[in-house]
């Protein structure tokens, strides 16, 4: 059986430490899944997340106080998701090629994808809104926030509309998404501060790129890409936030801080300090060289979920290349070239961000706002999922500090 994903009823039953007539026991009684396995013979296949949660839970009833030890490690707490899925160095949204759709869907139609399963939905949840005096004052308020970064304006902004927003408070899945759709174009406007056009991308192209005719449609595949991406641990957060019941305004507010951080999205800020010190094509390589023997990390590099290359930069890098100024490119050529020279580490999402929005001529911080405002989507739609469950994450810590004195009576 060559898909990872699956085991057989041998190998399940191994991994159990049972017999197959006992692991049939626990399909009946729905503690494992199996399904037919493809090919003419009536052979079953059974997940190996099951097998391995199981064996999971019979561990912690043995030991039960190694519970936080084996929750809290890379790749835990794992919670159910059927909104984005790594395998085989692919990304997929309910399983469509995320790739797929960046190249051909509106960043409406994949959020409604994402929040409701339906990408026709999209019609309705982001239908024009009209202008009122409340949205006129509110731009005015954005438009005088000038000191903030785009990412920044969004908080200011996620604040002030959640409080005004009543309809915010209905957390049913219909009612959820038609409030994700007014953050997102709340933040379009927020990060650009221009009024929102007929879709998000036609946004941003109006604010920051107007004479790049072809820079809608490459901000447009880069919001896509940014979506989602598993538990993150933004979207963890958005999860956690959404589990307590808040609204998805707070679910937004609490993404943002988490993506602001230096080893999440603030790490764009880093990457951009890295073509800063590259300087032109003709000298990037050999600052690269110098960075390197300096001991210095090359931020905007590798992936553990992608040991061949995060596909989301090879696509930004190429969009790039098409849409964008050839010598801003040239340089992004340049630096991943040198460091695959010296590290073999391939570009991630990160400098592709960083490399189309200088090819693009867009404004400082642009990576992140681009990273902020795809990844929104995202965070809604665990929001949205979350909420469905209504169940409290709640992960257990394993206590390291000073032992507990006993009473003396």
């Amino acid at each position: 059986m060559n898909d990872c994903r699956y085991l057989t009823s041998r190998q399940a039953a191994d991994a159990l430490g049972v017999s197959v007539d006992t692991l049939y026991a626990y399909v009946s009684r729905g503690m494992l899944r199996s399904e037919a396995a493809p090919g003419p013979a009536r052979v079953r296949r059974y997940f190996r997340e099951d097998v391995e949660r199981l064996i999971e839970r019979k561990a912690l009833r043995r030991e039960p106080e190694k519970a936080g030890s084996r929750r809290l490690h890379w790749g835990s707490p794992v919670l159910e998701s059927a909104l984005s899925f790594i395998d085989d160095g692919c990304l997929y949204y309910r399983g469509q090629d995320a790739l797929r759709l960046a190249r051909n869907e509106s960043v409406e139609r994949v959020a409604a994808l994402l929040w409701v399963g339906r990408p026709d939905a999209a019609a309705d949840l982001f239908a024009p809104g009209r202008r009122t005096p409340e949205a006129t004052r509110f731009m005015r308020l954005i438009s005088r926030a000038s000191g903030l970064g785009p990412v920044e304006r969004c908080q200011v902004a996620i604040v002030r509309a959640g409080a005004a927003d009543l309809g915010g408070y209905d957390l049913r899945p219909l009612a959820a998404a038609h409030t994700g759709a007014r953050i997102i174009r709340l933040m379009a406007s927020a990060v650009t501060a221009h009024w929102p056009a007929a879709t998000v991308d036609a946004t941003l192209r109006n604010a920051w790129a107007p004479e790049r005719a072809r820079a809608g449609d490459a901000m447009r595949s880069a919001l896509i890409l940014c979506a989602d991406h598993e538990l993150n641990v933004s979207a963890f957060t958005a999860r956690c936030v959404a589990s307590a019941q808040a609204t998805p305004y707070d679910v937004v507010s609490a993404g943002l801080a988490a993506l602001k951080g230096r080893l999440h999205g603030g790490y764009t800020a880093r990457v951009e300090a890295l073509f800063q010190e590259a300087g032109s094509p003709s000298r990037a390589r050999d600052r690269i060289a110098r960075r390197v023997s300096r001991g210095e990390d090359l931020p905007g590099f590798g992936h553990r979920l992608y040991p061949q290359g995060d596909p989301r930069a090879a696509m930004l890098l190429s969009i790039a290349e098409d849409a964008g100024s050839t010598r801003a490119f040239a340089l992004a050529s340049v630096i991943a070239g040198a460091v695959k020279e010296i590290s073999g580490h391939h570009p991630n999402l990160d400098f592709g961000l960083v490399a189309l929005a200088r090819s693009l001529g867009l404004p400082p911080a642009s990576p992140l706002a681009l990273f902020a405002l795809g990844r929104a989507v995202g965070w809604i739609a665990h929001a949205i999922e979350q909420y469905s469950s209504n169940q409290l994450i709640r992960p257990r810590a394993r206590y390291i500090g000073v032992p507990p004195v006993s009473a003396v009576g």
